[in-house]
């Protein structure tokens, strides 16, 4: 029995080898890239104490990705794969370096971070389709969802890394030694990439003969393909509908824990690092469960349970513990769930045409996430809190609870309604079209 596990292994790792050496490599490149990230975030605020001027740096980085994504995969299609991953991995490390210059010369200042923050995003917002494209490649189809719980793991270990790590790291070194480890990484992804993987070129179909196609005509073409082909396209919107009520939760979440009497910094940190460790497991769990007779009804059921259970729990406890409790369901069946959307989509979209629809997908699929971060502290602000301020022993302090705080519960509630909504809607939906794999 185990000699015939060790062979499947060794099959799969023999497969599997040129993705499996992306995957780590760049993985570690972008552990060391958050890291940087987060020191950045540390050295930023200590220097100006502004909250609001800290979290510029994240709409530096997500605003490209948004609004040019769409044009992004569509190059991408025309590049060669290989070669725009290796141009923006090194003209993102180049802004690193511009970092590492002015910060040791003394003459970093914040605008400095917002541009080269902005330079990242734009670099990113091309890499990933390229990466994306390349992932496929490299990975037959009876491997989609292992290597998709796989790249799911790995996010999941540098969301709960990386914080730690670059604390630890700022604080006893400094932000240079932070940057080293990054530049560190970078090498190692840079060489890896550039010689020992091969990517397969995609196989150009006659229409395709025609090289001077313009970016417009590729993403009018993109386009065209979500709106024909109603599966992919239903389940981006219900994507964006997940991602609006998760981004909401994200912004909502400090105003509900840090005000609590047994609430706090601490134990916003642990309730927060609870979805990490949730999807790490949830990472193993897609590695290893068999694939399933419905995949879209995967994906619609592991979000209802998740968004409805999690946001509820929250509402109604009062304890840390359940805190905790909730994050871990809300966040264990997520690997699951984007294990079964990646297949779907990789196996629905044709090679050739990847690019430009997955840059199509980050559009319609993340614009939501702002939205909900803005929406979901003005509202707290603005709307639930003042609510529950003006209750006296209502029902609504007994389901809630009193003070500050019982806002964002309330709007927690709020949230699981508004997630289950979705996820039946949506789910409905997405269920109509039926999904054929080979």
């Amino acid at each position: 029995m185990i000699s015939i596990k060790l062979s499947t292994l060794k099959k799969l790792i023999v497969e599997l080898k040129q993705f499996l050496i992306l995957w780590l490599t760049q993985g570690l490149s972008g552990l060391g890239s958050s890291m940087t990230s987060f020191a950045l975030t540390l050295w930023l605020y200590e220097q100006t104490g502004s909250a609001l001027k800290t979290s510029l740096l994240g709409i530096c980085s997500y605003a490209p990705y948004i609004l040019m994504s769409i044009f992004a995969g569509a190059l991408s299609d025309k590049w060669n794969k290989k070669i725009t991953m290796l141009v923006c991995d090194s003209l993102a490390a180049c802004s690193t370096v511009a970092v590492l210059i002015l910060f040791t010369s003394g003459m970093l200042r914040p605008y400095h971070l917002y541009i080269l923050n902005a330079i990242n995003g734009l670099m990113n917002t091309v890499q990933q389709p390229a990466s994306e494209v390349a992932t496929t490649l490299l990975t037959p189809k009876k491997y989609y969802q292992k290597t998709g719980a796989l790249a799911d793991l790995s996010r999941s270990v540098i969301s709960i890394l990386n914080p730690i790590l670059a604390t630890a790291v700022f604080s006893l070194a400094g932000l240079k030694a932070v940057i080293y480890i990054d530049f560190t990484t970078f090498v190692m992804a840079f060489i890896s990439l550039a010689v020992f993987i091969r990517i397969p070129e995609i196989p150009k179909e006659p229409s395709e003969n025609q090289k001077n196609e313009s970016m417009f005509t590729l993403v009018k073409e993109g386009i065209l393909w979500l709106k024909n082909n109603g599966l992919v396209f239903s389940m981006i919107i219900f994507m964006s509908g997940v991602n609006l009520v998760a981004s909401t939760f994200d912004a909502v979440l400090p105003a509900f824990v840090l005000p609590k009497p047994n609430g706090g910094e601490k134990i916003l940190g642990i309730v927060t690092s609870c979805s990490g460790i949730a999807m790490i497991f949830g990472s193993l769990i897609a590695g290893i469960l068999p694939k399933p007779k419905n995949r879209v009804k995967v994906v619609y059921i592991t979000m209802l349970f998740s968004l409805g259970i999690e946001n509820f729990m929250l509402a109604f406890c009062r304890s840390p513990i359940f805190w905790c409790i909730g994050q871990i369901i809300g966040w264990v069946l997520v690997p699951v769930m984007a294990a079964n959307q990646n297949v779907v989509m990789r196996t629905s979209i044709p090679p050739q045409m990847q690019g430009r629809i997955y840059a199509c997908r980050n559009t319609f699929q993340f614009f939501t996430i702002p939205i909900g971060y803005f929406l979901g502290g003005a509202l707290t602000d603005k709307l639930f809190e003042p609510i529950m301020e003006i209750q006296n022993g209502t029902w609504l302090n007994f389901l809630f609870g009193q003070g500050k705080g019982s806002g964002a519960s309330m709007y927690m509630f709020v949230l699981g309604v508004l997630g289950i909504a979705i996820c039946l809607i949506l789910g409905k939906i997405m269920n109509r079209y039926k999904f054929v794999e080979d």
